[in-house]
């Protein structure tokens, strides 16, 4: 299984309408994808807004390519991506997931 990590920051005050703007792009895009074993996001606040990790994890790199396309290094974005986020991450991180539960 492989974890795709993706990173960003919004304002504090829009933490909640991100969250729920995440649920309907992001979060549902990738559990429509074929090969999709779940996803999880994290937010804390910090210094400069709220912090936010999304981790989704994947049976295989088709399974990426299918939702990321070809170069599945690259992040994905929705329209209003911009309003909320204080930068746009241009690259995600694969990692190779373990469990041990």
């Amino acid at each position: 299984m492989i974890a795709r990590t993706w990173r960003g920051t919004t304002r504090t005050e829009d933490e909640a309408a991100y969250l729920a703007y995440l649920q309907h792009t992001g979060v549902r895009e990738c559990r429509a994808t074929p090969g999709n074993r779940g996803v999880f996001i994290f937010h804390q606040p910090a210094a400069d807004g709220t912090r936010f990790i999304f981790i989704s994890l994947w049976e295989d790199e088709a399974a990426i390519r299918a939702f990321a396309g070809d170069d599945i290094t690259r992040a994905v974005y929705y329209p209003e991506d911009r309003r909320f986020l204080l930068a746009l991450e241009p690259t995600v991180e694969h990692y190779e997931a373990l469990s041990f539960s």
